[in-house]
């Protein structure tokens, strides 16, 4: 088992009508910049809920954020926070707003061109020198609540790059699973497809000493699979909408990561369909994720048929035939989920995207991917004309 640190100081709240706590988590006599998406919340109940709770509160409101959270539109809000000097954020929404609001919890008193935060990949240590914030979750699937990992868009060069630091984890995270009730059904397949892909990406990479991370992995996996197809037909039945909404934040918390390796390479190409053709994230990761395990078959097999005996319940035969069915396993289970796994179901105009991943990959000094750092620009581009 690999070395490790484990930080993770959000202060969870989970379950029916949490929301009314808001007023004891948010800081007394806090301005408060509330920022929300594209307006989702005035319909479900959540804002009422909220301004309710944060009576006696000064708040000023931001909304817009986008999904893909664009660095112009997070701009606008750190600019408001600087004028109006606001000391409290409170995030109401789902992974997008959550992420975007990191990034104005970080940019408000940097010191330089904010850009830099995400294309130096600057990580945020100093509690003192972030806004602090907190989150009203709304729409499970990023884990962002109990994380302080984020990704934003530059819309102005079409490139989605990360953030983070162990000063950007939530103060507190509101998490009900009621609010999935009034979530179109595409968002729900989205949530249970991003949450098993972040459980690959940190279990599908070879075979290692860290026993119980294995079982956790394949547990929130097995949870998935049991749950997910079921939640997307009826998310008013709490049971389902409890277990998909914990397995999400369970799936990148940082609880699975420890000891182990990690990939993220499928994330890494995925944000480049994203940026190139705004296909919704879930969907680039089922997209590339399968394909990936197919170019690198050799280096992921061994783990490929555990994954296939544990989670599928796939009878071994040989580790290359075990290996070979779980990827189809998982295939149809994306495809059961409503993804379209190939780029030309999903974008048009896609005959140069290769070139296009490669080549930003290349100018940023990405020539080595994945675990082992054996996906190179070669692979990178098998993996995505494969996925045409």
């Amino acid at each position: 088992m690999l070395n490790f640190e484990l930080y993770n100081p959000v202060n969870y709240i989970f379950g029916k009508d949490q929301i009314a706590k808001l007023s004891e988590l948010v800081p007394a006599n806090s301005k408060v910049l509330m920022a929300f998406g594209g307006g989702s919340i005035f319909k479900n109940g959540i804002y009422e809920q909220v301004k309710n709770a944060l009576k006696g509160f000064e708040i000023v409101e931001f909304g817009g954020i986008e999904p893909n959270p664009r660095f112009e539109t997070l701009m606008k809000a750190v600019q408001i926070i600087r004028d109006q000097k606001i000391d409290f954020i409170l995030a109401v929404g789902g992974g997008s707003v959550i992420d975007g609001v990191k990034f104005i919890s970080a940019a408000v008193n940097f010191d330089g061109n904010e850009e830099d935060i995400l294309r130096k990949r600057i990580l945020f240590k100093d509690t003192n020198a972030v806004v602090p914030f907190g989150t009203v979750l709304t729409l499970p699937a990023t884990g962002s609540e109990m994380n302080s990992g984020a990704v934003v868009t530059i819309e102005a060069t079409q490139e989605k790059l990360t953030l983070g630091g162990s000063a950007l984890f939530p103060k507190f995270s509101i998490v009900d699973p009621t609010v999935i009730t009034s979530l179109p059904k595409r968002q729900l397949q989205n949530g249970v497809v991003d949450a098993f892909t972040h459980v690959m990406e940190q279990y599908l990479t070879y075979q290692h000493d860290a026993l119980l991370q294995d079982r956790f992995a394949e547990s929130i996996l097995k949870t998935l699979i049991e749950v997910g197809p079921s939640v997307v037909e009826n998310p008013s039945d709490y049971k389902l909408a409890s277990n998909f909404v914990w397995c999400a934040t369970m799936a990148l918390n940082g609880l699975i990561q420890k000891g182990v390796p990690s990939d993220w390479a499928t994330h890494m190409i995925g944000h480049e369909l994203t940026a190139l053709y705004e296909i919704d994230h879930a969907r680039t990761l089922a997209i590339i994720g399968p394909n990936l395990y197919k170019v690198m078959f050799e280096t992921k097999k061994d783990k490929l048929a555990q994954y296939g005996e544990r989670v599928w319940n796939i009878s071994r035969n040989t580790v290359d035939e075990t290996a070979h069915q779980a990827i189809e396993k998982t295939i149809e289970f994306f495809h059961i989920m409503g993804m379209k796994t190939k780029i030309s179901e999903n974008a048009e105009n896609i005959e140069k995207t290769a070139d296009f991943i490669v080549n930003r990959f290349e100018e940023r000094g990405w020539n080595g991917l994945g675990e082992k750092q054996n996906i190179t620009l070669e692979k990178v581009r098998e993996i995505v004309e494969m996925s045409y």
